[in-house]
């Protein structure tokens, strides 16, 4: 049995001894990035469902009827485009869902958050919205992608804004 390494007496131990358990990474629907965030879900101790409009078990809406989102949960709509995508969208805002996100552009972002102020959402409640999903680190391949998105799950769970942890360190003392 292999035994996590020792930290020295005095030092700090920034990782946690007993891994917490996480929220579900809730993937609509299966392309090159919701592979690729699975994957990243569970490297990082994560569980995640990619639900595929594909597929009848695991169609948005069909999920919705068996399953619901919880307020640990991260919901990512990979495809704007598939069937029940956007019933999830709103089911997790009207929910508590930690995490709600759609990639896109940010014009489709503005006719989104219009289409949804027109049905009645509240600012407060489209401000947890993201999209387009990710932190800005300038990805443009799937995984590259799917890591923006995971970084800003993973921040957004601790109520971080992912910025650079450099940013908290005083340099007007070296």
């Amino acid at each position: 049995m292999s035994h996590p390494p020792s930290v020295p007496e005095g030092s700090e131990d920034p990782t946690r001894p007993e891994p917490v358990e996480q929220g579900r990474v809730v993937i609509v629907t299966h392309n090159h990035i919701a592979a690729a965030l699975a994957a990243l879900a569970e490297v990082v101790g994560r569980p995640s469902v990619v639900l595929d409009h594909r597929d009848g078990r695991t169609a948005p809406e069909a999920w919705l009827e068996q399953d619901e989102l919880h307020a640990d949960d991260a919901l990512v709509v990979c495809d704007h485009d598939a069937p029940g995508a956007l019933d999830l969208v709103r089911a997790a805002l009207r929910g508590e869902v930690g995490y709600v996100a759609m990639m896109g552009s940010r014009r489709r972002a503005e006719h989104v958050f219009a289409m949804l102020a027109d049905e009645g959402f509240d600012a407060a409640t489209l401000t947890r919205l993201r999209v387009p999903a990710g932190l800005n680190i300038g990805g443009k391949a799937p995984g590259e992608i799917a890591l923006s998105v995971l970084a800003e799950i993973v921040a957004t769970s601790y109520e971080r804004d992912g910025g650079p942890m450099s940013a908290e360190v005083r340099r007007d003392r070296a």
